[in-house]
């Protein structure tokens, strides 16, 4: 099948509630958005919607008091941007060049060139790679096995359950203590004899006594039943190598994420983790005209509404950059399509060909 071309103003890749939100924003501006989303891929563990795909109960997103199944919120994001005339796309895209306009993606069938990129990859949770942990029906994902407390912790199958959370970071410390609010007990599974976690963050779990360390020990299985779920991990001493059975209801993989960045290394400014670099009050990366929202550049709260709100950002800015307004960047300067930078000072523009000018109307008009 030969490649096909498709012109486009605004693409957005990524299909969770940011990728959704900025596609919803984009095609009501009568921008016609391309959304591309990834295949489902039970070994790489993606599916169109992002990792609300995986989760049964969403009861913290605003306008479901009695809360939704994450599919079902996902299935709805999706028809709301299919109404306003989104164009969606389903490819695994291979190279991407951002170093001019327009910007190029290929994927197995199309060549896709567009003036703005929304990118909306999202983070993708670490996992052990241990049995039982894949998603159901392979394992027991989204049935008792999470990388996320603040999701799921709440639901009614964990209260008042001993629950294990595996890991030894900020990450891990925050989940096991955000879990305590409902669990019977936690459990923490670490295969050091000490935490990598800060100071603080170390002292507030000690001092929970709802939690419990098990030191020097792995993970090796997650165990359950089809209908219960979760019903205990076996754990392995690192040193003694003995093994044992602890009972428990949930598994909460708290070992860190990562960004899906690759795509763009070499290419767009990232952190040491591999976050995309946004400036601070728009979602403007390094590369004029490229953008990116959700959990790709936001390492902090990696909650759905927050994407969502970030997804909005997104297109707000590239609807602006589109009509050559200035969008803030990272380095505090603001830049327009025609290439313009205005100084973080807002006193000068600086023209593409390298020309100051004064920001101000009536000593620019002096000067021409």
């Amino acid at each position: 099948m030969p490649t096909q071309t498709l012109d486009k103003e605004v693409v957005i890749i990524g299909s969770g509630p940011a990728g959704l939100t900025a596609a919803i924003y984009a095609a009501r501006a009568n921008l016609k958005p391309l959304l591309i989303d990834a295949p489902a891929d039970a070994e790489k563990q993606t599916a169109p919607g992002g990792q609300l795909m995986i989760t049964t109960d969403v009861e913290n997103y605003p306008g479901f008091a009695k809360g939704i199944d994450g599919p079902a919120l996902m299935e709805e994001f999706r028809a709301q941007a299919e109404r306003f005339g989104t164009e969606f796309l389903e490819e695994w895209i291979h190279t991407a060049d951002v170093s001019e306009r327009p910007f190029i993606l290929k994927t197995d069938n199309y060549e896709i060139n567009t003036q703005t990129l929304i990118i909306a990859t999202g983070a993708s949770a670490m996992w052990l790679g241990i049995p039982g942990e894949a998603k159901v029906p392979d394992g027991f994902g989204g049935n008792g096995v999470s990388a996320c407390a603040t999701c799921d912790g709440p639901l009614p199958g964990f209260r008042n359950q001993p629950l294990v959370v595996v890991g030894g970071g900020d990450t891990a410390m925050e989940e096991a203590t955000f879990l305590t609010r409902y669990a019977a007990k936690v459990y923490v599974i670490h295969r050091r004899d000490k935490l990598r976690a800060s100071k603080i963050m170390q002292d507030k779990a000690f001092q929970n006594p709802k939690i419990e360390f098990v030191w020097n020990t792995e993970v090796e299985e997650i165990l359950g039943e089809t209908q219960a779920g979760v019903t205990g991990v076996r754990l392995r001493n690192v040193q003694t190598h003995e093994e044992r059975v602890l009972a428990c209801s949930g598994v909460f993989i708290a070992i860190g994420h990562k960004p899906n960045t690759a795509l763009f290394k070499g290419q767009l400014d990232m952190d040491e983790i591999g976050y995309l670099v946004t400036a601070h009050r728009s979602t403007a990366t390094n590369v004029p005209g490229v953008f990116a929202c959700g959990d790709v550049q936001d390492n902090c709260y990696r909650q759905a509404v927050t994407a969502a709100g970030t997804g909005c950002m997104a297109a707000l800015d590239a609807e602006r950059f589109l009509d050559h307004l200035p969008v803030a960047m990272p380095g505090g300067d603001e830049v327009t399509i025609e290439g313009e930078h205005i100084t973080p000072d807002h006193q000068a523009i600086i023209e593409p060909d390298g020309r100051m000018v004064p920001n101000h109307p009536e000593m620019a008009a002096r000067e021409d």
